[in-house]
């Protein structure tokens, strides 16, 4: 077996290796300090490298480094595409027999996706047609959307939780009152969080400091860096005692940017509005701020606040504006005269962060062999209307193609190896009720793919769990229970990404097990249709309507009921 080297500058610069020398092959798990001398495993994915022109075999690196051969070998784009081809390929036509349920199910996705197009159209408007007049025609100020277009290399991002703050008791707040983004600037992926003022002037809320609370603890896992372009107001005072106290409340944002600062994961901040009270401390704890002349300011307490305090009348820029900080004070580290060169500028300090851009793959991938719009008549309406879910898998994975695991045991739950655009995945499906062998080939799997450095993909779709109306079910029940349990500890120990999408119901403890919110997945997704909560409402008439006495029991399970009873006393 060959093992030339891939043939990339990007490699061949870390390594301090002529072009000439790197050819195309398989990448190694090992570091190489110079050519020549011997890999060192650092569990990073690096290229080695021959300290001579010519082939170098995989055997003869075994023999001059014993050590390699307990080093993991990843393959290539070609002998990945090779070993997808050799995938069983599933079954996607849909029979007609059920063609009434896609239907159904079509129906009900188009009314979803006609809510989620108000929503965001209710999302994008802000605070409103006076606010985003007041905003761009009185402050001279760029809406929120307009600032990231300036920042971002183009429009390929990926906008977190647009939905967060509608229907609080509090009222609604739109996209909570800022707009989180992961988008690259300069090549560089990182995480954008901006203040929408058009919101009650950019004033933070519970539901604000969630979100940019989220916001940070993404960029810390995948060590994105971080900008902040502040326009806010501080804490909405009125709701004060559910913003300041407690550990997981609004200065919790600031400790975490000293430790990220800590991480070596860099934080810029654009001060393109006020920065009042607490506003004020993130600018201050960035590593690197930039201030726009006229609009950008840092106080604590705002002109107002000086003239009930003191009597005194003073404007906000010489209170705390760009000149002051980038003159007087050094709060600022750099002065823009306008918004757009304050963009550019931080566009700028990106390329100094001495981040390699991740070379783009273009990885060569198969499309699924069935249309992905036919996904909207798989999505279900509820329980009652879901189809097998290998009908969904065979519209999202490369090819179509799917190496199951234990396909014959747990069946309501489906488990296996698949590609997603040139990406090996395990994926863990719901496709009934999570029965107890279900858990357990769920956390055989769970375990199989953490042991390999696989991420998780779960496809989240939990079902009705009926009543315990025997002494047989409630015995199912409990092994079930500990079944589940053990698929819990499983999600909750494996180090691998893992992404959750709910494409149906998310309802129960069973939602637990297949890593639902609680349970720290990297990302969770939900379909227009889904639905989250602690019972599925179709069936939750069923326990408040149910009595005690209403449970039947046959005669032989009463009198083993009361047995375990006397033994007990």
């Amino acid at each position: 077996m060959n093992m030339s080297f891939k043939k990339s500058v990007w490699y061949a610069s870390r390594l301090n290796v002529p072009s000439s020398m790197v050819q195309t092959s398989s990448l190694v798990q090992c570091t190489v300090t110079a050519p020549g001398q011997k890999p060192v495993c650092k569990n990073e994915y690096w290229c080695i490298c021959s300290p001579k022109r010519g082939t170098v075999t995989l055997q003869n690196l075994q023999q001059s480094y014993p050590k390699m051969s307990s080093c993991r070998f990843i393959s290539n784009k070609a002998r990945a595409k090779q070993l997808t081809q050799t995938y069983p390929i599933l079954e996607g036509q849909l029979m007609p027999i059920l063609r009434h349920v896609f239907e159904a199910n079509l129906r009900n996705t188009v009314n979803c996706k006609q809510r989620y197009t108000e929503l965001m159209e209710k999302v994008n408007l802000g605070g409103g047609h006076s606010a985003i007049q007041r905003h761009t025609q009185r402050n001279r100020k760029l809406l929120v959307r307009d600032r990231l277009r300036l920042l971002l290399d183009d429009d390929d991002f990926l906008e977190l939780s647009p939905f967060a703050g509608f229907g609080m008791p509090y009222g609604d707040v739109p996209s909570a009152g800022c707009v989180n983004r992961i988008g690259k600037i300069n090549g560089v992926w990182c995480m954008i969080t901006a203040n929408d003022a058009t919101v009650k002037g950019g004033t933070s809320y519970p539901i604000t400091v969630t979100k940019q609370l989220r916001s940070q603890e993404v960029a810390v896992q995948n060590k994105l860096p971080t900008l902040y372009v502040v326009d806010s107001g501080g804490a909405f005072l009125p709701l004060q005692a559910e913003i300041f106290p407690d550990k997981h409340n609004g200065g919790r944002a600031f400790y975490n940017e000293a430790i990220m600062s800590a991480m070596k994961i860099p934080q810029v901040s654009i001060v393109a509005g006020s920065c009042t009270a607490g506003g004020a401390y993130v600018p201050t704890m960035a590593e690197e701020t930039i201030i726009v002349n006229k609009i950008g300011t840092i106080f604590l307490g705002g002109p107002p606040l000086v003239k009930a305090a003191i009597g005194e009348e003073v404007s906000p820029e010489d209170l705390g504006g760009a000149a002051l900080h980038s003159k007087v004070s050094g709060c600022v580290d750099h002065f823009a005269a306008s918004e757009t060169e304050a963009y550019q500028c931080a566009r700028n300090i990106i390329s100094t962060l001495n981040f390699t851009p991740e070379p783009e793959d273009n990885l060569d991938y198969e499309s699924p062999l069935y249309s992905a719009e036919e996904l909207a008549g798989l999505a279900p309406r509820d329980y009652n209307h879901t189809l097998n879910v290998k009908l969904i898998l065979s519209r999202l994975i490369d090819g179509s193609r799917f190496l199951e695991f234990k396909a014959e045991y747990g069946m309501t739950l489906v488990t296996g190896f698949a590609w997603i655009k040139g990406h090996l995945v395990g994926i863990i499906a719901n496709n009934g009720e999570l029965s107890h062998d279900a858990a357990l080939k769920g956390s055989h799997f769970i375990q199989l793919c953490d042991q390999r450095g696989t991420p998780l993909l779960f496809l989240q779709n939990t079902a009705h769990v009926a009543l315990t109306a025997t002494l047989s079910q409630a015995e199912a029940n409990t092994n079930r229970l500990k079944a589940q349990a053990s698929m819990m500890t499983a999600v909750a120990c494996a180090s691998v990404p893992k992404i959750t999408v709910v494409i149906g119901g998310c309802c129960g403890g069973e939602s637990y097990a297949m890593c639902g919110r609680s349970f720290s997945p990297s990302f969770l997704f939900l379909w227009p249709n889904a639905r989250t909560a602690i019972m599925d409402p179709s069936h939750s008439a069923e326990y408040l309507q149910m009595d005690e006495n209403d449970i039947p029991r046959s005669e032989t399970e009463i009198r083993q009921l009361r047995k375990q009873s006397l033994l007990s006393v």
